[in-house]
């Protein structure tokens, strides 16, 4: 999304104007810095500031007001969740309105997890509610990264474990067992609702993995069907040029429908997912993508000076300038689970108003909201930050609507056909007998097929393995946009 250079001299707007102008009273002592980042970062850009009275524009008189304020919070952690508005880690989720800003005391660990790069034993696995109580957890390996630690051990896609080291997971348990470095699968086998120890046990290490989120292409052959299959499991800019060249794959093979797996992509890049799109379809370059809006103060601005720089548009070229190989496709068939998050769910949405998308799976998570990266800096960017610490924080910034203003999805975009992944069978990724797969193609080619089968138990799920960790259901800007540092 580009943002004209013109804007650096913005008129300015108080966002944070100090009318003193007593030296003392602007200087920001080395014991608040890294406060007085969070609060002047939330101020000007949180999506929400103006719900949140201690973020006002008024709030403080000056920086030395604002200096005392800052030194009741030890913890620039605990300030930055208490100036958000209603955050998960203190509301019921029904109530929770922000449930994904996040804040790290190390960019560098950010910087890497938006990129793909994560310390990660390649076992990837959704956990679920063992039964009604909601106190005893099973997790169920979904797919194995190229690579890992995992993919050199005896564990697949479908394999179930109830137990970490020998101790039982559960919801007080599970996040400690999970996060070692080191650990050890205790294996169970399932059936028809029952999770019975099987003895088994395969022990895994977490190592620095990129993650090429172009996972699996295929092309099926049925009834005469030329049936492109992607599974996509991340929108990572630095592997932007690895998805283009699947298309171009799939652009070779004459393929005549596209499956899209977006079942356990959490998001990333709202750029990438433009380019996506533009992929999928390619008839539509230039016009209305998706539409960002950010706080009333940002918002006021480009709507009176230049509001057609709140637009994403279809591209025809990558971030480097190749060409976006298109297939110029009407419809696609999307397969989706709860874990479909972010920009996988900018992608659906969309699309919509152009295309035919037909989504198989599950409800989505629901986050059509946006975040980018602040660094401690005059600009809040990565040049020029602090050398005094690595904080940086990924607040949400943005709420994101398609061309036709629809983006109200917080509990998730419905499927067209409702079909939850099935504990005891799994399927084989890629392959047409896979369940969800299977259903996609059996509407592609009509009748002739076997239909495939409902789990008989639905098991509620807990967490997936990418949300655990907030920042893996990011939907964010890949840079800050010109200027706006400067509504002040």
């Amino acid at each position: 999304m580009k943002r004209s250079l013109k804007f650096l001299t913005l008129l300015l707007v108080s966002a944070f104007v100090f009318q003193s102008c007593e030296k003392d009273d602007n200087e920001v002592p080395a014991d608040v810095e890294v406060n007085n980042f969070v609060w002047k970062g939330l101020n000007l850009y949180y999506l929400w500031q103006a719900n949140v009275p201690d973020l006002s524009d008024s709030r403080f008189g000056n920086q030395k007001d604002l200096n005392g304020y800052l030194r009741g919070y030890s913890n620039p952690a605990f300030l930055f969740d208490q100036l958000l508005y209603q955050p998960s880690s203190r509301f019921p989720q029904d109530e929770a309105v922000d449930r994904f800003s996040v804040i790290f005391s190390d960019y560098y660990e950010l910087e890497g997890i938006l990129s793909g790069t994560t310390k990660n034993n390649g076992a990837d696995f959704a956990l679920y509610y063992k039964d009604d109580t909601q106190y005893e957890i099973v997790g169920v390996v979904r797919y194995i990264l190229p690579g890992s630690d995992a993919a050199s051990k005896d564990i697949q896609r479908g394999d179930i474990f109830y137990a970490i080291n020998g101790q039982t997971l559960n919801i007080d348990n599970y996040r400690n067992l999970l996060s070692a470095d080191l650990y050890t699968m205790n294996l169970a086998n399932y059936d028809d609702g029952d999770f019975t120890p099987n003895g088994e046990s395969v022990s895994l290490t977490k190592t620095v993995l990129s993650e090429n989120p172009v996972y699996l292409t295929n092309v099926i052959n049925d009834g005469g069907h030329k049936i492109g299959y992607l599974m996509y499991n991340g929108f990572y800019p630095n592997y932007e040029a690895q998805l283009n060249n699947a298309f171009g794959q799939l652009k070779a093979a004459g393929i005549t429908e596209l499956v899209l797996d977006l079942r356990y992509n959490s998001g990333g890049s709202i750029a990438t997912a433009s380019r996506l799109a533009s992929m999928i379809t390619g008839q539509f370059t230039g016009q209305v993508f998706a539409k960002e809006q950010w706080n009333a103060k940002i918002e006021a601005y480009y709507q009176e000076n230049d509001p057609a720089t709140l637009f994403n548009l279809f591209p025809n070229t990558m971030g480097n300038n190749a060409p976006i190989n298109s297939l110029n496709l009407s419809k696609v068939y999307v397969l989706t689970t709860k874990a479909t998050a972010s920009a996988s769910e900018l992608v659906i949405n969309g699309l919509e108003p152009y295309i035919d998308v037909v989504q198989i799976g599950d409800a989505t998570t629901g986050k059509n909201v946006g975040s980018i990266t602040l660094y401690d800096s005059p600009a809040f960017t990565k040049s020029g930050a602090s050398t005094n610490h690595r904080y940086a924080m990924q607040p949400l910034v943005l709420k994101i609507i398609n061309a036709a203003g629809f983006g109200d999805y917080i509990n998730g975009l419905p499927p067209d056909e409702l079909l939850k992944e099935d504990l005891g069978n799994m399927g084989t990724l890629g392959n047409a007998d896979e369940p969800l797969l299977n259903a996609a193609i059996t509407r592609i080619v009509g009748g002739g097929r076997s239909m495939p089968r409902h789990q008989e138990t639905n098991f509620k799920i807990l967490k997936d393995n990418r949300l655990i960790h907030p920042l893996k259901s990011e939907m964010y800007l890949e840079k800050l946009p010109d200027g706006f540092s400067n509504i002040r």
